[in-house]
């Protein structure tokens, strides 16, 4: 399956809605998008995917990472 963000074809089903199966879940193993299968089509569409959103898979080493979440602070020390 292709991925809507990143148009590598490393994208497959991760989960089915518990009951019903009236979703899905989908997992791109390059850049890590997910996506449901009832979002609108822009989202999981890769042609109409918004193009200043899609990731190019041999620049994702070069992105910055994900800042740390710092730790909570303790209730009564605000």
């Amino acid at each position: 399956m292709i991925c809507p963000r990143c148009d590598s074809n490393t994208a497959e089903k991760l989960l089915d809605a518990p009951k019903d199966k009236s979703w899905e879940v989908f997992l791109c193993q390059t850049c890590w998008f997910s996506w449901r299968s009832t979002e609108d089509e822009a989202v999981t569409n890769p042609a109409k995917y918004d193009e200043k959103f899609k990731l190019k898979p041999a620049e994702l080493d070069k992105l910055l990472a994900i800042p740390p979440i710092p730790p909570l602070k303790q209730s009564g020390t605000m």
